[in-house]
Formats: structure tokens, C-alpha cells, sequence
């Protein structure tokens, strides 16, 4: 589920200058991997001289992708990228009716079996965003990440609380109660989650399934959250310390959700993570009374030893 092109109108797109202008601010923030998004990254046409820019700072590309074009571009990001993580909605008829693209599941099944085939080696993973759509379906997509030849699939709620993701606009409460669950649909995931929890053991066991079984229960909570069932789950997250996010029209933020401190057309990118905004943002930050941060669905928590 992927709304983020829906916002590009005016086909706001990075240029190869943009890049090489913030190679040293890269350089400077030693900078370990840059996550390259979309919509879909693969359709800029200069996507792959991106990589070339930012691969002369030995900088690990990971590229985020609904996998439709990866069997056409197999060679070229085995070349360029060093990990690719698609979106899974659900197994087969599930998945193809959310991307609403006839034989989504298929093509992007051929894409990673066709990376795979080149270079058994490289890692191809799948994050999934459970919602009304396709909850039920939970046990069933760890299954087809095993048939499509995935290494690993990792869960998370769906945000419906902020305009991140190019968003124009807060959603509306029709839209946010197509992806929302229901109070009856809350109840019903909680049985689902600890179905789950045993009848894939293993996969948990062997992370397959990229988060341990007390963090799947927590999305019981954040839905149950919406209807006074439970708390929303406290956060352990260093995304504004350790990461940012640059936009397509050039827009800085200090991660995905919390509004924008800068742009590169503006500033140079080490002056806007350094701006006497951004680092009274992160001064005055805090997560556990934070409106934004309390419902966050996707943060991060790296340790300053972290591998990447």
C-alpha cells in the first residue's frame, strides 16, 4: 500500500547536481547508507547514476521497491545497490488487489526469483503494512514471502494520523476507516497475532520474521489505541539523531512524519541538520508526550555501534 506518488503532481524530481552538491555533507555526517524510495525509485530515469554519485563514498544503497520492475532491471541493480526491500501487501489475490495491478504478486515474484538467480547471495527482504485489507491475511503473507524466495519480512501498522509520505493533506475520516480497523477488527487481529505467534514459531525463532512476537502484539495495541482499549506502544526511537529525509522537491525533515526544518535548494544539507531549528527540535523532543511520535508506526533505534 503506497500513496506516496499520488502527491508528486508536479513531478518534483532530484537531479544528479542535487546529489553530487551533498556529497560533502554526506562525507562530513559520515554517512553509512541512504535508503532510496519512491513511489517507485526505479522509474527516475537517472536512478542508477544516482547510485554512482553516492557509490563514490563507499555509502550502502538499500532501495525500497513494489518490485514491479525489478526483473527488468535485475543486472543493473545488482550493480549499483546493495539491498532491496519490496513491499508485500498479501499473499497472491490479496496483494494484487491492493496495488490494484493485475498480476502484481507474480511480477514482483519474478523480480526477486530473477535477482536471486543472478546473485543468490544478495539480500531481498519485504515489509508489509498490516490494515483493514489485509489482516486476516497476516498468516498467509509470511507464506508468501517463503514462496516469492524472500530472506526475511518485516510488519507494521499503517499510518493514518499524519501527512507524511508526500501526503497533501490529512486524510479524511472516509479515507482513514478504509485502512483503519474496526473495534470488532481489533478484537479479531489480537486472536490472529497469537495464532500466528504458534503456528510460525520457527519463523520467529529464525527471524524470518524480522520482530520478536511481543512487538507483533503491540499492534493489537496501536489499533485497539483509537478506541480507548489500550495505550498507544511506547517508542525507543533516534531517528531525528541518527537519519533524515529528503524529499523529491528537496525538503528536509528529521524523519518522516514531523514537519520540515530546510530544503537542499535552499541550504546546504550539514547547515540544515545543524540550524539552530533543527537542533533545538531535537533539544526540545520528547517522544513519550510527543502527539506525533506517541502513534508513530515506522521509527528507528540505532545504537552509535550499530552495523548497517
Amino acid at each position: 500500500m503506497c500513496d506516496i506518488w499520488k502527491g508528486n503532481h508536479n513531478v518534483k524530481q532530484l537531479e544528479e547536481s542535487d546529489i553530487s552538491k551533498m556529497l560533502d555533507s554526506f562525507r562530513k555526517l559520515n554517512t553509512k547508507e541512504i535508503v532510496m524510495s519512491g513511489g517507485e525509485a526505479l522509474m527516475h530515469p537517472n536512478f542508477f547514476r544516482f547510485c554512482g554519485i553516492i557509490k563514490t563514498r563507499k555509502i550502502k544503497i538499500t532501495l525500497l521497491s513494489t518490485g514491479l520492475l525489478l526483473k527488468k532491471y535485475a543486472s543493473e541493480i545488482l550493480a549499483n545497490v546493495d539491498e532491496v526491500i519490496v513491499s508485500l501487501d498479501g499473499s497472491r489475490d490479496i496483494h494484487d488487489k491492493i496495488r490494484n495491478i493485475p498480476n502484481a504478486f507474480e511480477k514482483l515474484k519474478e523480480g526477486v526469483q530473477e535477482l536471486k538467480e543472478l546473485n543468490p547471495e544478495f539480500r531481498v527482504t519485504a515489509r508489509s503494512v498490516i490494515q483493514k485489507e489485509n489482516y486476516l491475511d497476516f498468516p498467509n503473507i509470511v507464506d508468501a514471502a517463503k514462496d516469492i524466495g524472500l530472506d526475511q519480512i518485516s510488519f507494521l501498522t499503517a499510518d493514518v494520523t499524519t501527512d507524511a509520505f508526500n501526503r497533501a493533506e490529512l486524510w479524511e475520516e472516509k479515507k482513514v476507516s478504509e485502512i483503519k480497523l474496526s473495534i470488532e477488527e481489533v478484537k479479531k487481529l489480537k486472536e490472529i497475532i497469537e495464532s500466528l505467534i504458534i503456528s510460525h514459531s520457527v519463523d520467529f525463532e529464525r527471524k524470518f520474521i524480522a520482530e520478536s512476537p511481543d512487538k507483533i502484539r503491540r499492534f493489537y495495541n496501536y489499533y485497539a489505541a483509537f478506541y480507548g482499549l489500550s495505550d498507544f506502544p511506547k517508542i525507543s526511537c533516534n531517528a531525528p539523531w541518527v537519519s533524515t529525509v529528503i524529499e523529491a522537491d528537496g525538503t528536509v525533515r528529521p524523519c518522516f512524519f514531523h514537519k520540515k526544518i530546510g530544503n537542499i535548494h535552499e541550504n546546504d544539507l550539514m547547515e540544515i541538520l545543524n540550524s539552530d531549528e533543527s537542533i533545538l527540535f531535537r533539544k526540545n523532543l520528547d517522544m513519550n508526550t510527543d502527539s506525533i511520535c506517541k502513534k508513530c508506526v515506522c521509527y528507528l533505534k540505532l545504537s552509535p555501534l550499530a552495523k548497517i
